[in-house]
């Protein structure tokens, strides 16, 4: 499973439920690579989306304790829950979108993160954890640096050397 995440310099990803900054670049890399895979985020996170509705062309599942009925998405009521439902698919093709919180509970089981890191602090109120300051996390891969009206940004692919299996 892998995370996908843009990250500013103090690893913020999001203030009042929004993205801190939307890059083109890193718009179509998400699209990428989630179209025809698993998504799987929480409550805000999926508010967040447009119009609020599940992402097209991908299996989309919530975290939530709300009773939620909408077309293409799948609900689930815990960690539990949703460990048990991600076992029908292939871990390959499983995204976690966020948001913070369901970062945080998922990450022990993340096999990568894939990290958007924007060199700018961007005043975000939602954190992703520092994978730098982590010893079971190493950078495996690493783009050259872009540029988008002045903000220098990269993508990085962590890999978790010490995977909680479910």
């Amino acid at each position: 499973m892998l995370d996908l995440v843009a990250v500013d310099n103090k690893w913020g990803i999001g203030k009042n439920n929004d993205l801190l900054i939307r890059i083109p670049k890193d718009t179509k890399f998400f699209k990428e690579v989630t179209v025809g895979n698993i998504v799987f985020m929480g409550k805000n996170t999926l508010d967040s989306l447009p119009r609020g509705k599940p992402l097209k062309n991908r299996v989309n599942i919530v975290l939530t304790s709300k009773e939620i009925e909408m077309d293409n998405l799948i609900v689930v009521h815990s960690v539990e829950e949703l460990l048990k439902e991600l076992k029908k698919y292939d871990t390959e093709k499983i995204y976690n979108i966020g948001g913070g919180k369901i970062f945080e509970q998922m990450l022990d089981y993340m096999d990568y993160s894939l990290v958007t890191k924007i060199e700018k602090d961007l005043d975000a109120d939602t954190f992703y954890p520092n994978l730098d300051e982590m010893d079971n996390w190493e950078v495996v891969a690493e783009s050259p640096e872009h540029e988008y009206k002045g903000i220098k940004y990269k993508f990085l692919k962590y890999k978790n050397n010490n995977v909680k299996k479910f």
